[in-house]
């Protein structure tokens, strides 16, 4: 490989897949990899991703038109194929094409000189990367996940970026089955693993809670003898895999106990405020993000920058500077002097059960309103969950509770069977929620709006946001 971050020799990409040069000079110089075909830029690689839409096979032939200079394909395709185009070009052959992708970026990640933060967990791992970035980028050049590449596509299109100067890289790791962070973790090769914490998400891949707990530890087995583990542990379940873990651990929480500690907390209407702590140390901090999950980010990050050697000045400098994300405990401003809590870009119980906490925080002696599209991947546990859901809502006090979704009705039902009156439930698609919503709402209302991704909530703020008349009762 040259020192052009961008540039492979097609021998590099058979060395790295063990790939089968079908057509093609192994000499060629590739000027990058994609997975879209739309998107090829002159003399890339192509790679023919299967997924759960569309098979990239199908696209061979756009990305030849678009100037690829080659193609990635399966074993199973060129057997079953006698393409009559492009034989000019380079074709190569594996097993599996995803699983070379994730060896084509391990082979880039084995070039570089970079180490990376590799950050898991159930709720708050965007967040908590951007933070750390934000951090680390205070005394080093850094790579950072860019939105939510956190899966086997999305990583080794991450770690493709790697540039010559890069010295870290901090990358975020999701999951939705068993074995899927160890292979992230596997093609990262992290020095630093950040575990923000454990709760109840993607259970139809991992069955239950202890599921989850067993797939966040996959990122600790693979932690090399001179690595760091920055745990959280306020969580009882990353408590026991710290115990499993016999490496270095940089601990942090709320609590004094923890390496890292957060005191006291408080909140504002847009920000959260804590003294950063750590030995005889202590910073001031204030963020633009309210909650406590925000605290929770935020200490995560600053115990990277402690383990790295980062002054506490810089930490804080790195948290203050860091801008919140769109949809993330995002705080807007209605007409009529309404706020409203956009946090839609994703949901579980554990952080719907956050995201309520913070709005019965911000609301004080305000009315409080909840807007909820259904948690996803939730499996058997689905109805139970949204049940749950609205049994919180009720106790919580809120005032008003608007739901979408397959599980609408479950969450309705835990709110009145906790003694909610059901006239101050709705349940409807987006355009009625927001057609009922705002016949209802006053000067002084908090509205949170949350639901998983595929439930696109966004739909529910963006009609909330229209300038119409409001009517307080």
């Amino acid at each position: 490989m040259t020192n052009d971050e961008k540039t492979w020799s097609v021998s590099d990409v058979l060395e790295a897949t063990g790939g089968r040069l079908v057509f093609g000079d192994d000499t060629s110089r590739i000027e990058g990899i994609s997975t879209d075909s739309r998107a090829i830029q002159g003399s890339e690689l192509f790679v023919a991703i299967c997924g759960q839409k569309y098979d990239g096979h199908e696209f061979v032939r756009q990305a030849f038109e678009k100037g690829a200079l080659g193609v990635l394909v399966s074993e199973a395709y060129m057997a079953t194929q006698s393409p009559h185009f492009g034989k000019d070009k380079c074709w190569i052959a594996v097993q599996d094409t995803l699983n070379a992708l994730g060896d084509l970026a391990a082979f880039r990640r084995r070039q570089s000189k970079v180490s990376v933060v590799a950050i898991t967990g159930t709720n708050g791992k965007t967040t908590t990367k951007e933070m750390t970035a934000a951090v680390l980028g205070q005394t080093f050049f850094v790579l950072k996940t860019p939105g939510n590449f956190n899966n086997l596509i999305g990583l080794p299109l991450t770690l493709f970026r790697l540039k010559k100067d890069h010295e870290w890289a901090v990358l975020e790791l999701a999951m939705n089955h068993p074995g899927e962070i160890r292979r992230l973790a596997r093609i990262c090769k992290p020095q630093v693993g950040v575990i923000t914490n454990i709760a109840a998400g993607h259970l139809n891949g991992v069955r239950d809670i202890d599921g989850v707990m067993k797939a966040k530890g996959e990122l600790l087995e693979t932690l090399g003898e001179d690595s760091t583990a920055v745990l959280n542990i306020d969580d009882q379940r990353i408590c026991l895999l710290a115990k499993q873990f016999e490496e270095r651990v940089v601990s942090f929480g709320i609590h004094s106990s923890a390496e890292v500690w957060a005191t006291p907390v408080s909140q504002t209407s847009s920000s959260c405020s804590f003294d950063l702590c750590w030995h005889d140390e202590s910073a001031r901090v204030r963020l633009g993000i309210p909650g406590n999950g925000a605290v929770y980010n935020a200490l995560a990050a600053a115990a990277v920058g402690y383990r790295l050697g980062l002054s506490i000045a810089e930490v804080k400098k790195g948290l203050e500077d860091m801008v919140p994300l769109p949809g993330r405990m995002e705080i807007l401003t209605l007409p009529g002097g309404v706020h409203l809590i956009n946090d839609t870009y994703n949901a579980n119980p554990g952080s719907m059960a956050l995201a309520i906490d913070t709005l019965r925080t911000l609301k004080g002696h305000n009315r409080g309103i909840l807007i909820v599209g259904d948690m996803m991947e939730l499996g058997e546990y689905a109805r139970s969950a949204h049940r749950e859901l609205g049994i919180l809502v009720a106790r919580t006090g809120i005032t008003r509770l608007y739901a979408t979704g397959e599980f609408a009705q479950d969450v309705a039902e835990g709110a009145t069977r906790r003694g909610m009156d059901p006239g101050k439930i709705f349940i409807g698609s987006h355009e009625q929620i927001v057609e009922a919503a705002k016949g209802r709402m006053g000067p002084g209302d908090w509205i949170l709006v949350k639901g998983s991704r595929l439930m696109a909530m966004e739909k529910v703020v963006e009609g909330l946001r229209i300038d119409d008349p409001w009517i307080d009762n």
